[in-house]
């Protein structure tokens, strides 16, 4: 293969790593994954993606191309933070790739290089308006506008989860605002309104699934598909968060589609209706817009973060 038309790429999660040989195509070539080592140590995840990567020719492709939770400055190649992981505040991420592999390198936030994925090779290919949702721990995003990757000062655009949708709620969010999208709509909310009700009904299949530990949004969509009627009640109710989020979205932005990935997406159908019904209620007539579930699963990041070196955006 002509090292020009193949890169490897990482995609660095705060509970996952994962390491992929992607070509221009948009084509997993083979992908490897581990449990992110979190010891406060941002070198030894640089050693993870060697061995992840052992036996590979690095001197048969082009570069490394890395999806980086953040906020991440994609202009100085820095991660700002990332509250999943410790000891990485300020660490100069590309360089220290750069160092390690003597390879050129890319850096892009997580989100944003998922967006591209999705809209060059998954849901939005075809498309010149799209946003991209990660409904998970989180709630990231990324934005393409009119066939142009939307960055915004630093690179910082993209983070949806963070505009309020209800401006007198509790519900407190990672960024410690109160009524964030984030905090009424993602996989850790979901998680925290199964758990109330899982200990107030123990003889219900979601403390059951849970089997001692915390419920889990995966719990929720796992005791959903069993029929259990909490834990449908509970996706419904995820639904209408989550159109209400999507309403300001398509309103702000006028996508011709919204991708939905991370984890609470494989629920898509478990929520689709109260979440179309949510929309229906409150979106202007004149604005519409498909609403799709990730076509790329979770190689989104890996394939988005491989194109733009590739192929930038």
């Amino acid at each position: 293969m002509n090292v020009e038309s193949s890169c490897m790429a990482v995609d660095l999660g705060g509970t996952q790593l994962r390491v992929g040989h992607v070509d221009a195509g948009g084509n997993l070539l083979w992908r490897e994954a581990a449990p992110t080592a979190n010891n406060g140590d941002p070198y030894q995840v640089l050693e993870q993606i060697r061995e992840l990567a052992a036996g590979f020719d690095f001197s048969s492709i082009r570069g490394i191309a890395v999806a980086s939770p953040g906020p991440f400055d994609t202009i100085s190649g820095t991660v700002c933070r990332i509250p999943t992981l410790v000891g990485w505040d300020n660490f100069p991420l590309r360089q220290a790739v750069e160092d390690y592999f003597h390879l050129p390198v890319i850096v892009e936030n997580d989100a944003i290089a998922a967006t591209v994925g999705e809209w060059r090779f998954g849901a939005g290919s075809g498309y010149s308006n799209v946003v991209y949702l990660t409904i998970s721990t989180g709630i990231g995003g990324g934005i393409v506008a009119d066939g142009s990757v939307v960055r915004g000062r630093r690179g910082f655009a993209g983070h949806l989860g963070h505009i309020i949708v209800d401006p007198y709620g509790d519900a407190v969010c990672s960024c410690g605002a109160t009524g964030c999208f984030e905090a009424l709509a993602s996989g850790t909310a979901l998680g925290r309104r199964a758990q109330l009700l899982a200990a107030s009904k123990r003889d219900s299949p979601l403390h059951a699934l849970a089997k001692g530990l915390p419920v889990s949004a995966r719990d929720v969509t796992e005791a959903a598909r069993l029929g259990d009627p909490d834990a449908l009640e509970l996706m419904a109710e995820e639904g209408e968060f989550l159109g209400i989020g999507i309403t300001s979205i398509i309103h702000a932005l006028s996508p011709d589609v919204v991708v939905l990935g991370g984890g609470v997406s494989k629920g898509f159908d478990l929520f689709e209706t109260s979440m179309r019904t949510a929309l229906e209620s409150r979106l202007l007539s004149e604005f519409q817009a498909l609403i799709l579930p990730v076509s790329l699963g979770d190689d989104a990041g890996l394939i988005g973060a491989a194109s733009l070196l590739l192929d930038p955006a």
